[in-house]
Parts: C-alpha cells; structure tokens; sequence
C-alpha cells in the first residue's frame, strides 16, 4: 500500500513538473516575470498586492492570479488597482497546481503582462511542494506568526528564494523578536534574501518595488537577447 502511494504522488508531480517546465518556457518567451507567493492565511499577501499593483502599474503591465478555496474576496480587492486579475477557486484543495495556472491563462485571454503575480492559497504545506513555473518564489509570515515559522514549515521557506517579514509596524506590540525570526529563516535558508515590510504603513515597500523592477529589467533583457 505504501509503495503505490508513493508511486501515485511520484506521477503527480512528474505531470505537474512537465506543465510547470511548459509554463516556464512560455513566460520566457513573452518576457513575463512570474512572482509566487507562499503564506499562512492572515499573513498580509493581499495587503501586499493593494499596495503593490498600482505602484507597479505606473511602469509595467502587472496582473494577478488569485487562488483560494473559495469566494473571490480577494480578486475584488485586487481588482480595484484597475489591474486584470483573475480568480482560480480550488474548490477541496489545499493549492494552486501548474494544470491550474495553464486553465487560468487560457480562460483569461490577457494581452502579455511584464509582471504576474501569482497569490497562492493560504496554506504553507501543500503550496511549496508544486512548481507553478515561477521566477521567484517569495513566502510571507507576519510578526504574529511566531518567530520560529520557518523552522516549522522548512519546505516553505527553504524552496522561497525571498523571505517578507510583514506588519512590521506591529512588532513592539506582539512583542517580535527580531533576531529570534531572522536566525530562524537563516537555519533553514541561509541564501533567501529578507526583507521587513508594513504595506498599510509603507515601510520597506521601496526595497521591495525595487527588487521587482529589476528583475522585470532583467527578464525583458533576456528575451532581448
């Protein structure tokens, strides 16, 4: 019983990889940077892309997917950036899988984005085992989270390339201990990149539209060449 599991979840993810590797080549080829990101639900992803879209939109064509279980609370939300954004309801699972993201795109039927954002469903388990055929995996847990969050989600935190510490303008209030989360997110990923940010209150915001415009410059100078 055990083997055929593990051969059932085996042909799964080589299925997921091969459209994951597909979706990558087709990104590639329109110059689109893809941005994933990973958290525990109440982590602040939503926040993040109200105030990250519009800054964004000023210079690049920027949109979302959405994935959640259910409602398309968040895709509203979105929405009101005047950014395109389109909502993918999983329904029983517990994530976004690279089947999904290819139906999404052809029921979407959007001009080429420079930068898509992909907001995964609230859940830092399933999520990080699935290749969406991303650029940058990004995973998000607040200062109420608890400082030892990437020591109990390891897969999460050391697939991510870039760690975002948010609602940082709550941290004296929770009592965060900063160097607590930080030693943390080093024990389990010493190369991800960190960055602290409140998007309500538009700490380290900068640092992080920064880090996306220049990977979308590289990106667009890649397909140049």
């Amino acid at each position: 019983m055990n083997t055929r599991v593990v051969e059932i979840e085996e042909s799964l993810m080589s299925k997921n990889d091969a459209i994951a590797s597909e979706l990558r080549a087709r990104f590639a080829e329109s110059g689109t940077l893809v941005v994933n990101l990973l958290s525990s639900p109440g982590s602040g992803k939503t926040t993040l892309l109200e105030e990250s879209l519009p800054r964004l939109s000023q210079r690049y064509r920027v949109g979302a997917l959405v994935g959640d279980q259910a409602t398309e609370n968040d895709a509203e939300r979105l929405r009101r950036s005047g950014a395109p954004v389109h909502q993918i309801t999983t329904d029983a699972e517990c994530r976004l899988d690279a089947a999904m993201i290819t139906s999404a795109l052809s029921a979407w039927q959007e001009e080429p984005l420079d930068l898509l954002f992909i907001e995964n469903v609230g859940n830092l388990i399933c999520p990080a085992e699935y290749d969406l055929g991303e650029d940058l995996r990004v995973v998000l847990f607040s200062v109420t989270e608890g400082e030892d969050k990437p020591l109990k989600y390891p897969l999460a935190f050391n697939t991510s390339q870039l760690v975002l510490v948010t609602k940082i303008d709550i941290a004296e209030a929770v009592g965060y201990d900063r160097a607590a989360a930080l030693n943390s997110v080093r024990q389990v990923n010493p190369d991800a990149q960190t960055l602290e940010v409140s998007a309500r209150r538009g700490s380290g915001m900068d640092a992080w539209i920064d880090l996306l415009e220049q990977r979308v410059r590289e990106k667009q100078v890649a397909l140049a060449t």
